[in-house]
């Protein structure tokens, strides 16, 4: 099998990189982090205009890619900048819902970067499953809570799972709607969710149920994998050059044999990381696409951890403060295992499924 990227997938690669190298400094994100709404309206419409965006949709949405090793490409150097713009909520999961519904308009203006979207599904106490839903639908209004709404300030509409007899459905939810309450927070790895609450909301329903809803969740788990491997990568390095700098009775510490051992390990586990993903990315249109992603995203969340704390032992004090890219770039790693299912979720789910 060929691992190499396409020409087209390459030159996306080279062209986020440069991008991002250029314009996503640390102290960029630190005043990102530090402002109202926790993310830059000026990055986000750069980045739509350099066609990060399209490359989640395929040609029939008005996109340019859309398959599982374009979103890997995408997510893995978003990953590697420490990106705390919204794009997994905010475009792929909101408007590759929308383009199964059929709404062309919002979906261009996704793609365009001048709209912004939020998936309102999780609720208090459901976990990671997907068809714990409590919010009601009736006479096309909605009534319930949502949890963790990840960009659901920023989004000029909200799609919200609720049910309707027996069966989930999604609504959409204009900013504003009647009976719309957003409490909005930071988050510790960055960017803004929200508690969302829906009292007699009107919504407007997009003829999509669970299947849906197990879709898309399949397309924002290769992405979040994708994404923590690339912060993974820069952890990785970060902590090589450090070893081969920082001295220490005379010498790089990175030439004690202790830690050369532990340089070893991490860059051995980084291979695992990179073969998980391409397994997932691979596996988004086979019959074993649940089972396929199940492990790579229990595998990622082990790894994750490894490096985010070898990363941070192995350079000490200085890992902690906020000027350091890797202070943030480690509370990535560890809260990405916490997104879709952690470890712990996803393993049990492998059994399930290996034994069904």
């Amino acid at each position: 099998m060929n691992f190499e990227l396409t020409e087209e997938r390459q030159m996306l690669q080279d062209t986020l990189r440069r991008y991002l190298s250029d314009k996503y400094t640390t102290a960029r994100r630190n005043e990102i982090l530090g402002s109202e709404a926790g993310m830059s309206t000026e990055i986000w419409t750069e980045l739509a205009e350099l066609g990060v965006i399209g490359a989640l949709f395929t040609e029939d949405h008005g996109g340019f890619g859309g398959a599982g090793f374009d979103l890997a490409v995408v997510f893995e150097e978003l990953g590697r900048a420490g990106v705390v713009e919204p794009f997994l909520d905010g475009a792929l999961i909101g408007g590759r819902l929308l383009a199964a519904a059929g709404r062309s308009d919002l979906v261009d203006a996704v793609i365009a970067g001048t709209a912004q979207l939020a998936f309102a599904h999780g609720e208090p106490g459901g976990r990671y499953d997907l068809d714990h839903v409590t919010t009601t639908a009736t006479g096309g209004t909605l009534t319930g809570r949502k949890a963790v709404v990840m960009n659901a300030e920023a989004a000029d509409h909200l799609i919200v799972s609720a049910t309707n007899g027996d069966a989930i459905g999604l609504y959409l939810v204009a900013k504003g709607a009647t009976g719309l309450e957003v409490q909005g927070y930071p988050l510790l790895a960055g960017g803004r969710a929200a508690e969302v609450t829906l009292d007699n909301t009107p919504g407007e329903a997009l003829n999509l149920g669970l299947d849906a809803i197990q879709n898309v969740t399949a397309l924002a788990i290769v992405a979040q994998c994708a994404e923590a491997l690339g912060a993974m990568e820069t952890a990785t390095a970060l902590t090589k050059d450090y070893l081969g700098t920082r001295k220490q009775f005379g010498r790089p510490i990175g030439t004690f044999q202790a830690l050369a051992h532990r340089m070893a390990d991490m860059l051995i586990e980084m291979e695992q990381a990179r073969s998980a993903v391409i397994n997932a990315a691979g596996h988004l249109d086979s019959d074993e696409r649940d089972l396929t992603l199940s492990a790579s995203k229990n595998l990622m969340g082990r790894v994750g951890r490894l490096v985010a704390e070898e990363a941070i032992q192995m350079h000490g004090g200085i890992a902690m403060t906020q000027e350091y890219e890797l202070a943030h770039i480690a509370k990535r790693i560890v809260m990405a295992d916490h997104r879709f299912g952690d470890t712990d979720y996803h393993l049990e789910r492998f059994i399930e499924l290996s034994t069904a």
